[in-house]
């Protein structure tokens, strides 16, 4: 019998950060994969997590946790696509340290990925944008703060992870652009509009001193979660609510809003290579989803096509005293 927490612990810590060299957020995402599968084969098990075999990692009991993520988590396919990865890799990296347990590595990497429908992708237009900017009250200090994330996020098109690791070094002295580090390690310099700017500067002028290196904090002075920033996100697009009905037939999550900014770019724009440089993206394809979903671009092509000519004719319906002797005649 195999205990799993030792192989856990030389994945997640050796192997992900030293060997492959993947980024902290990649390595929490993974974490919090197996913090999921864990806890399922815990109660499945009646075991505590620490106590887990790794003989009872079937590849049922990974199936059944799947499953579950769907119908008890209400996850997407999206989402347990991602867990499921996360579960490969690591059986993966077994592979080579207990060959002895091939034969149930090779039934975990056989289970497949879910087919996920691809559909358009969810923005906020101008209107919805404006609420939820106002909705922050700027005359107290976390309404400033919670402007300025906003403005930032919008403008930047910035992922969660990206805007909450935003630090103090990474902001010029003007304000006027940021140094953001993206996914991948891939880093990219870019200008904000001047009411981010304003925003910003407003937001630095009052955060205080603080050993705490990110730009955006929480109340207690540490540095603001993902999962706070969600929070604080659902309580804006709440009072937007008021002044922008639309917004209630949306889920707004910290990812609509950087399909927001893309969706901005590209209509001012018209060019899908400068969605790709702002947004950070490493494949150009990953962009075309926003083409996708922005209806003046077929628009456009309408407009440059010379459309087939439509046949002429008037239609005379027939007279009522015929129709009706034709339809007796049918029954006969």
């Amino acid at each position: 019998m195999v205990i799993i927490s030792q192989h856990i612990e030389a994945f997640l810590c050796e192997y992900l950060i030293h060997q492959r060299g993947l980024s902290p957020h990649t390595c929490d995402s993974y974490a919090y994969s197996f913090l999921l599968l864990f806890e399922f084969a815990a109660k499945k098990y009646k075991v505590p997590p620490s106590s887990l075999m790794l003989e009872q990692l079937k590849a049922t009991l990974i199936s059944d946790f799947l499953e579950d993520l769907e119908k008890t988590r209400q996850n997407s396919p999206d989402t347990r696509n991602i867990r499921l990865a996360a579960i490969k890799s690591f059986f993966r990296f077994l592979e080579y340290r207990l060959p002895a347990r091939l034969d149930q590595i090779r039934t975990v990497l056989a289970i497949p990925f879910k087919k996920t429908d691809s559909r358009l992708v969810s923005y906020l237009n101008q209107e919805e944008i404006q609420a939820l900017l106002n909705a922050p009250n700027p005359t107290t200090r976390m309404g400033i703060r919670d402007r300025a994330m906003l403005h930032v996020a919008i403008c930047a098109g910035l992922r969660v992870s990206e805007l909450v690791g935003l630090q103090t070094n990474d902001v010029t002295s003007s304000q006027k652009s940021i140094l953001v580090h993206g996914k991948g390690r891939r880093e990219r310099a870019l200008p904000l509009w001047q009411v981010t700017t304003t925003a910003l500067r407003a937001w630095l002028a009052i955060r205080g001193e603080t050993t705490t290196p990110e730009v955006f904090i929480n109340a207690r002075g540490e540095s603001m979660t993902r999962w706070g920033f969600a929070y604080l996100l659902k309580s804006h697009v709440k009072t937007a609510m008021c002044h922008c009905p639309s917004l209630s037939k949306k889920r707004v999550s910290p990812h609509v809003l950087r399909h927001a900014c893309a969706m901005i770019i590209l209509q001012a724009t018209q060019d899908i290579r400068k969605v790709a440089l702002w947004l950070g993206h490493s494949n150009l394809a990953t962009s075309e989803i926003y083409t996708r979903a922005d209806p003046s671009e077929k628009l456009e092509a309408i407009e440059q096509i010379v459309p087939p000519h439509l046949r002429k004719g008037t239609f005379r319906p027939p007279d009522k005293l015929i129709a009706m002797l034709k339809a007796s005649n049918n029954k006969v």
